[in-house]
């Protein structure tokens, strides 16, 4: 399985030294281009390139680490969406005070899956630190936990595959306008919480 992931932040870099030390194929990119990758990638190691957003994007799973204020942009370069697996890491937090975007009252993944019309969208990943995130999974004889929620069951088995593969444990939140609230930072009461499954 390849993945794809658009954003090459804190986040995304984390996200992609855990899916290359289980054995996936990463596409990485960002808005600068695949040639100001290189050092990254080379960082990483394993079977990881930098790519076009394009290429991250035409991946089997689109992990999308990139922040609130640059999704449209993203959401718009491409015309198709339709049954792409998208895991949603995003926190909607707003530069410079990172205070809260305005959500008119919904969860913020249901704004991406909005923008991503047609994707498999599986919230995911966004609870963690980058440092945390990167770290083992194992700790004090447990799992570390990750939260996933979404709305439809093939893309959610195959985030749970993917969360399994890497170490961590799954633990699934539901459907993604409840679950994503769980999840959501700020606000949601599970972001920041380290909890580990014996």
């Amino acid at each position: 399985m390849k993945i794809g992931i658009i954003g090459s932040g804190g986040i995304g870099q984390a996200f992609a030294r855990q899916v290359l030390k289980a054995g996936y194929e990463v596409v990485i990119s960002n808005s600068r281009g695949a040639d100001s990758l290189a050092d990254v990638v080379k960082q990483l190691g394993g079977k990881a390139k930098a790519g076009s957003v394009g290429e991250a994007a035409a991946a089997d799973v689109i992990f999308l680490a990139v922040q609130w204020i640059h999704l449209p942009t993203i959401a718009k370069q491409f015309s198709n969406w339709a049954g792409k697996i998208v895991i949603d890491p995003i926190n909607p937090v707003v530069p410079p005070d990172y205070k809260i975007a305005a959500l008119g009252g919904r969860a913020s993944s249901e704004i991406v899956q909005e923008m991503l019309a047609g994707a498999k969208l599986v919230k995911a990943f966004n609870t963690y630190t980058p440092q945390l995130l990167g770290a083992s999974p194992e700790e004090a004889g447990g799992r570390r936990v990750i939260f996933y929620c979404g709305d439809d069951a093939e893309a959610k088995a195959v985030v749970k595959s993917i969360i399994d593969k890497i170490g961590f444990a799954g633990v699934d939140t539901g459907a993604l306008k409840e679950g994503a609230y769980l999840q959501q930072y700020p606000g949601g009461p599970l972001p920041g919480l380290n909890l580990i499954k014996l």
